[in-house]
């Protein structure tokens, strides 16, 4: 217990002992502080006494070289202004001395127009002097010398012209009849047709003149009976052997020659007998035309055509033009179109179906308005045919004017094929008219003495009065007369117009 006490009491006399050294330290320390402090404090007052100095004289050295570097650039700009002050009294200088040029050359320039003037008017003067004594020595006034001189330019122009298009007229010919001659020879070589004029009348051969009293009927009634339901004339004459079918309908002349020759074959001849053989042959005839049309479109050998197109194309067999089967001449056409083509290098299939339809029209009834060029295109329009196909067809007799090359080759086919000798017959009354048209043409230009159409009216012969025609007229008057048949005229193939002065003659080709 007694070592508790004491160590307590050691405890406390050591806290207290503490507690007084401690109080002694920290005074001192203070103090210490305290001196520090104002040390310090000192120290910073001299440092910005010094730093105050130093600014105070760093402005004051500032301030002077500013100054000075303001004063050198006033100095610079006042002598870059007297330098541009001096330019500008410079060009005012060479502005005013320009003026004083200018205004001296433009009364130069007044001065020279001045005596320009007195030169024109001299001159007007002079060459009124001068026309006035031409006029004198010529004869002639100002006018009349200009028509003479006018007169002889067209003159010598119109013999340069005659001299030029007789040039290239005969460059052009012979390059032409070249051409055409091989494309045209080349294609009737390999297009060989026979030809044959039908007439408007067929004949039924019969075994015996007997069968022409069963073919009549009592008072005439078997004869009625087929006239009625054929639409036919049936002619019983004194011709032996034979009975006379006559109408302008091929199609009803074949019924009725196919029932005719039913009922002879059979024997049995009257009324009722006679429809029930005419609708046969009726419809015999309907597979005689399919067939026709099939064929035709075999050997036309151009595509597939629609199965109406292709009955309305058979029913040709039985239409004939001018004395030519049409549809003989349509087959005609195909190839020679086909043929030029193929030369020429154009649509060679375009070609041949416009060939084969383009004379379609002429297998429909007068029902059908409009000429058979437009119903044929019309029709062929219709069962969807190419553009260029219509337009050829439609162009073939200048309907429409042609634009197209197979348009132009389908018209010169068909010229071709129509032209050909003995392919189509033609009246005496028209084939005069021909004749005497060409000749008027010819006799109705100035200077043409005679005039003579030869050879059907393929060539015509202009004889011209040789003091009023000279060499070059002949070519133009070859020429205008040639224009005039072309414009006026229409025929197939060409015209060859020659005309004849003295010894000599010019042609040229229609």
């Amino acid at each position: 217990m007694l070592t508790v006490v004491a160590l307590l009491v050691g405890l406390g006399v050591g806290a207290v002992l503490s507690g007084v050294w401690l109080r002694a330290s920290s005074g001192s320390s203070v103090r210490r502080s305290e001196d520090e402090r104002r040390r310090l404090v000192a120290d910073a007052e001299r440092e910005a006494e010094t730093i105050r100095r130093e600014a105070l004289v760093e402005a004051r050295e500032g301030a002077v070289k500013l100054r000075a570097d303001v004063e050198s650039e006033v100095r610079d700009r006042q002598l870059e202004v007297a330098k541009v002050e001096e330019r500008i009294a410079q060009r005012e200088a060479e502005v005013d001395q320009k003026l004083v040029e200018v205004t001296r050359r433009e009364q130069g320039i007044g001065d020279r127009e001045v005596h320009l003037k007195q030169l024109q008017d001299e001159e007007k003067a002079s060459r009124e002097r001068a026309i006035g004594e031409l006029e004198r020595i010529s004869g002639m006034t100002q006018g009349e010398a200009k028509s003479a001189m006018l007169e002889r330019s067209q003159d010598l122009v119109r013999h340069e012209l005659a001299r030029s298009v007789r040039q290239m007229e005969e460059e052009a010919r012979g390059e032409a009849r070249r051409r055409a001659r091989a494309l045209v020879a080349d294609a009737l070589q390999r297009v060989a047709a026979s030809h044959t004029a039908e007439t408007t009348v067929t004949v039924v051969e019969l075994a015996s003149d007997d069968m022409k009293g069963r073919i009549i009927g009592r008072e005439g009634r078997n004869i009625r009976a087929l006239e009625h339901l054929t639409g036919v004339d049936v002619i019983v004459d004194d011709t032996p052997h034979a009975v006379v079918l006559s109408s302008f309908d091929g199609i009803r002349r074949e019924i009725a020659k196919l029932t005719l020759e039913k009922l002879i074959e059979d024997g049995r001849i009257h009324p009722a007998r006679i429809e029930e053989m005419y609708y046969q042959s009726k419809t015999e005839l309907d597979e005689q035309v399919h067939q026709a049309g099939t064929q035709a479109v075999f050997e036309a050998n151009c595509g597939e055509l629609n199965e109406e197109l292709v009955m309305v194309l058979g029913r040709l067999r039985y239409r004939t033009s001018y004395g030519q089967n049409v549809l003989k001449h349509t087959l005609e056409v195909v190839h020679l179109a086909g043929i030029m083509a193929a030369e020429l290098g154009a649509g060679v299939k375009t070609a041949k179906r416009a060939a084969l339809l383009h004379d379609i029209g002429k297998a429909m009834t007068h029902e059908v308005d409009g000429s058979h060029a437009l119903v044929s295109a019309q029709l062929a329009r219709r069962y969807g045919e190419s553009d260029g196909v219509v337009h050829a067809i439609e162009a073939h007799h200048y309907e429409v004017q042609p634009q197209t090359v197979e348009a132009v080759l389908l018209i010169t086919a068909d010229a071709i094929s129509a032209s050909r000798p003995g392919a189509r017959g033609e009246s005496l009354e028209h084939y005069i008219k021909r004749l005497s048209a060409l000749e008027e043409i010819a006799t109705s230009k100035a200077g043409v003495a005679k005039a003579y159409a030869l050879q059907a009216g393929r060539e015509i012969r202009v004889i011209v009065e040789p003091t009023e025609v000279d060499d070059d007229g002949t070519a133009l008057l070859s020429y205008e007369i040639a224009r005039q048949i072309e414009d006026q005229l229409e025929y197939p193939g060409q015209v060859k117009v020659i005309v004849i002065r003295e010894s000599r003659s010019i042609e040229v080709a229609k």
